[in-house]
C-alpha cells in the first residue's frame, strides 16, 4: 500500500477540534497509541486506506490533510445504520425524492 504524506500540524488541529486526546484519536481510527503518535509526529506515514479513513473519522477531506487544499469541509460522509439510524433512514428515503422535492426538503433542513 502506498503511504501518504500528511501535514502533522492540520492532523493535530483537527484532532484537538474535535477534542480528543491522542489515545481517543487513536481509538477512533482503530490503531495503537503509539501508531497514532507516529502519524502525529510525523516520524510514519499512514497508508492511503489509513489517512482516508482518519479524514472520514476527523471530520475532514484528505486533501485537507496532505496539503493539496486549504478547505477543511469534508468531500465525503460515511453514515452507519447501527450508530445513527435516524439520519440513515432520512437520506436513504432522500435518495427516492424528484429534485424538487429534494430541494424542498433541503430549504426546509435548512431553517430549522
Amino acid at each position: 500500500m502506498k503511504a501518504v504524506k500528511i501535514n502533522t500540524e492540520r492532523l493535530k488541529e483537527c484532532r484537538e477540534k474535535l477534542g480528543l486526546s491522542k489515545n481517543s484519536a487513536a481509538k477512533l481510527i482503530h490503531v495503537s497509541q503509539p501508531t497514532y503518535l507516529r502519524y502525529e509526529s510525523g516520524e510514519r506515514l499512514p497508508s492511503d486506506h489509513m489517512a482516508k479513513e482518519i479524514a472520514l473519522r476527523f471530520g475532514t477531506s484528505i486533501d485537507y490533510l496532505t496539503d493539496q487544499s486549504d478547505v477543511s469541509t469534508p468531500s465525503s460522509y460515511q453514515i452507519e445504520k447501527g450508530s445513527d439510524p435516524a439520519l440513515f433512514e432520512l437520506i436513504k428515503m432522500s435518495k427516492e425524492l424528484d429534485d424538487k422535492q429534494l430541494d424542498r426538503l433541503l430549504s426546509y433542513a435548512r431553517k430549522l
